[in-house]
């Protein structure tokens, strides 16, 4: 083969490259649900609008973690968790599940949103934008619990669920599973734990509730009440959120990149590596395909090239 075009070749096959690994990294990473009833923090705060939210303790959010975390509400994951849920999220954090971009959702606050609730059966509602196999667990904080302080592990009663279903049926953007809240009084907080099966991966979302007409637990004035997000509110903000909204299950956790918006904190053109563990809509497929296609072209055209010269040098 002469040196030019040898070098020509080259130059494509390796051009390739880069572009196929563009495409592939620019597939958008599925996020998969919150808690919808009783409402978590983060639902409430974007029902009631990032850019301008009414209550003061999602004011307080935005302020803290900027309006990019409430766009991404159905994101607060971990993409490696198995399991480990203590081990890897720490005391003050759990709302936020550790990540830096939802720590508003962390304020210790005896104001938040709350739904109102009573001791008996209840049935859960989580809302749900990309369905998976695995397991759902929600547990309630312990008598005596004080909003105004960090919320920590051993505030959770963990030796008594009040919710644990497995594989439930997703119908009209919910899973829908049955539990029993036990008897408390004022205010209290449900943390949920969506732990995939299919992948380790990991939901959480943190819900204050009131128990007895939402006096809080420390006897101060009621907290507003909360409110999901409409079907048209999501859909509304949907293009300003940094994770997919739709999606399907898969069989693994490979990672991509998440880029940072421009209503987010974090610096401009910051990238976090988030779990794939949605797929959803034809964006990713198509970009891997034109991925694998310019790869594949680029070994069929230094294949043809080398038999042509291979042949001429025969002759």
């Amino acid at each position: 083969m002469p040196a030019r075009l040898r070098k020509a070749v080259t130059i494509a096959a390796l051009g390739a490259t880069p572009l196929a690994l563009t495409a592939l990294a620019a597939a958008p990473a599925s996020a998969h649900g919150t808690m919808g009833d009783p409402v978590s923090r983060v639902a409430q705060c974007y029902a009631e609008n990032p850019e301008s939210p009414t209550s003061d303790a999602c004011r307080a959010a935005v302020a803290a973690g900027g309006t990019q975390a409430l766009y991404d509400w159905n994101g607060i994951r971990i993409g490696d968790a198995n399991g480990r849920h203590q081990a890897l999220i720490p005391d003050g954090k759990l709302c936020s599940a550790g990540n830096e971009e939802f720590k508003g959702l962390d304020l210790p606050r005896a104001d938040w949103p709350a739904t109102g609730v009573r001791g008996g059966s209840y049935t859960f509602k989580y809302r749900v934008t990309a369905p998976h196999r695995g397991t759902f667990t929600v547990y309630i904080t312990k008598p005596g619990y004080d909003p105004t302080k960090p919320l920590a592990w051993k505030d959770l009663d963990l030796t008594a669920p009040v919710a644990k279903a497995t594989d439930p049926v997703a119908a009209n953007g919910f899973y829908t599973f049955s539990g029993t809240l036990p008897q408390r009084s004022g205010r209290q907080l449900l943390y949920a734990i969506w732990q995939r099966s299919d992948s380790p991966e990991a939901f959480y979302s943190c819900s204050d509730v009131t128990f007895g007409g939402g006096a809080t637990a420390t006897g101060s004035t009621s907290a507003p009440a909360a409110s999901a997000p409409s079907d048209r509110q999501i859909a509304a903000g949907a293009d300003k959120s940094t994770d997919q909204h739709h999606g399907h299950g898969d069989q693994d956790a490979a990672t991509s990149a998440k880029p940072a918006a421009a209503n987010s904190p974090k610096a401009a053109g910051a990238v976090e590596n988030l779990a794939e563990t949605g797929g959803g809509g034809s964006t990713p497929y198509l970009a891997m395909g034109g991925a694998a296609a310019l790869a594949l072209g680029s070994a069929a055209l230094f294949a043809s090239v080398r038999r042509r010269a291979t042949t001429s040098g025969r002759r």
